[in-house]
């Protein structure tokens, strides 16, 4: 498994603590037999600033000019909302949750199937950063921290599936589901961590697709991983 963490805009030299790096990315590819691959594509912001491919290009096109980006916002509800809404800076990676923004299907061993969004919870806890701690902190502290932690102890996460509802949307990111959505694989991560072991070759130059899956059915029960690899 590859785990890659990031900031929004992947500007480079921005600093971990301005509030144009958030949101926060977390990306995993799971390294299956026969050289196949899936991957996880998730932000810590639930939601999308567009539904569809060509407003997520108007999008992008419109970031690193303020004055574009807000006559953009003035027509667009999901950018508006996208903007204004809160997205504080995490004290570390591995204190943040993540939200998957497709929405893939899923099934039971009964075969019965339904259409869920993978969240990735941190079982460290949820913490943020205020403002002015924020931008007190190095220009890299997320990357510093993790580094850190890592030699020390581990990052674990829960990974679960929050299915969708009755009349929820499954072909808009721009729209979360209720937070009442069932999670059926919400149990008890188990104690033993898998530490991280460096980067295998080739890992920095890996990509992660969020609609990246296997040709065939990959299992999934009861997920919880501990120590990402760091790249």
């Amino acid at each position: 498994m590859l785990v890659r963490f990031s900031n929004f805009a992947a500007v480079p030299g921005l600093p971990d603590g301005d509030p144009a790096a958030s949101p926060r990315g977390m990306a995993i590819k799971f390294l299956l037999p026969d050289e196949v691959e899936t991957d996880i594509v998730a932000h810590s912001y639930d939601g999308f600033p567009a539904a569809t491919p060509e407003a997520f290009l108007a999008f992008l096109r419109a970031l690193p000019d303020p004055a574009a980006l807000q006559a953009l916002a003035a027509v667009s509800p999901a950018v508006r909302i996208f903007l204004d809404d809160p997205k504080p800076a995490p004290a570390s990676y591995a204190t943040e949750a993540y939200f998957g923004v497709n929405a893939f299907r899923f099934s039971n061993a009964a075969g019965e199937a339904r259409l869920g969004r993978y969240r990735i919870l941190p079982l460290a806890g949820l913490r943020h950063l205020n403002a002015e701690q924020a931008a007190a902190r190095p220009a890299h502290y997320l990357a510093t921290e993790l580094r850190d932690r890592l030699i020390r102890s581990d990052a674990a996460f829960r990974l679960q599936v929050q299915l969708a509802g009755p009349g929820d949307p499954t072909d808009d990111g721009t729209r979360p589901w209720p937070q009442d959505r069932r999670s059926p694989n919400s149990a008890p991560c188990p104690s033993r961590p898998l530490r991280s072991r460096g980067m295998p070759p080739g890992a920095s130059s890996a990509s992660f697709r969020p609609v990246s899956s296997p040709a065939s059915p990959l299992r999934m029960t009861r997920c919880c991983w501990r120590g990402p690899r760091l790249i």
